[in-house]
């Protein structure tokens, strides 16, 4: 019996191993691609998006119009700059910078065949890389929205207001959004990378996509990541008297939906990394 038991017990270690050791490759992995991101070459576009909304909430501050003294007004300014620059420029652009050069620039500086020649599966490779993009971008743009936020509040006597639940409440909101959009973007733009070897042709069409939803019947809406991050924002702001209304997404479904529809990506990704041929001579 004891015999059995010490078995079992070996075999649950068995099959425990790889779990342990997956876990250790992707902080590994996490690790180097991190400091590329961060570091890289790459990385000096990153820093100059994430310095467009303190750009234009300086020139606010600076010659600030009669509306910014108003909290109500302050408050729609703030979901415009938001709307219209943070999300949907910088975030959507540094994500687009970050993931789709995951694999693709290690394709490009010759590269990658180090992590198919190593011993990783290379599922944990893309957890690995998917998760140092992830970390790099909420890093830069999480940080990016509450300093601007920050930035536009302080100076005009608005730090009770921050510090009050409402204030507080929608800088946490705004996080919160750009985090889930750092997440969702960052799993189209890996799959695009991976799937394409000019990923701007695709990258350019989902801006458009993107970009032109408030145009979209109710249906098509549904099927960008933009609808459902509008959904989150907590002060609605007008998309133009052409905008086909719909009612926005509730919580429940928005952010589970969004989350679901990263990890089927992701999966995709998965399987298409197993098919992977590195073909320097056509880069």
């Amino acid at each position: 019996m004891s015999q059995m038991l010490e078995t079992a017990a070996a075999q649950r270690t068995k099959e425990a191993l790889p779990w342990s050791l997956w876990l250790r490759q992707v902080g590994a992995i996490l690790r180097l691609e991190l400091k590329k991101n961060l570091l890289g070459k790459r990385s000096v576009l990153l820093y100059l998006l994430a310095l467009l909304p303190f750009a234009l909430i300086m020139a606010l501050v600076a010659f600030p119009p009669d509306e910014i003294r108003d909290p109500i007004e302050r408050n729609v300014i703030f979901a415009n700059i938001y709307g219209g620059l943070i999300l949907r420029t910088v975030v959507f652009f540094g994500c687009a910078w970050i993931f789709m050069n995951l694999f693709r620039g290690d394709i490009v500086d010759r590269s990658l065949h180090y992590y198919f020649l190593s011993p990783v599966r290379r599922e944990v490779l893309v957890a690995g890389k998917y998760l140092s993009g992830l970390l790099a971008s909420m890093l830069l743009f999480v940080t990016a929205t509450v300093a601007s936020m920050l930035l536009l509040y302080l100076p005009m006597g608005g730090g009770s207001y921050l510090l009050g639940g409402a204030g507080l409440g929608q800088l946490l909101s705004y996080a919160s959004i750009t985090a889930l959009a750092c997440l969702g973007y960052g799993a189209f733009f890996l799959v695009v990378g991976l799937f394409f070897r000019n990923p701007i042709i695709p990258a350019l069409i989902l801006y458009g996509w993107e970009w032109l939803n408030f145009l979209l019947p109710p249906v098509l809406k549904k099927l960008s990541v933009i609808h459902y991050l509008n959904s989150l924002s907590p002060i609605p702001i007008s998309e133009g008297p052409f905008a086909i209304l719909v009612e926005p997404t509730p919580v429940w479904i928005s952010v589970p939906g969004l989350l679901f529809v990263t990890a089927m990506v992701l999966g995709l990704a998965s399987l298409q990394i197993r098919r992977m041929e590195i073909r320097y001579g056509g880069e």
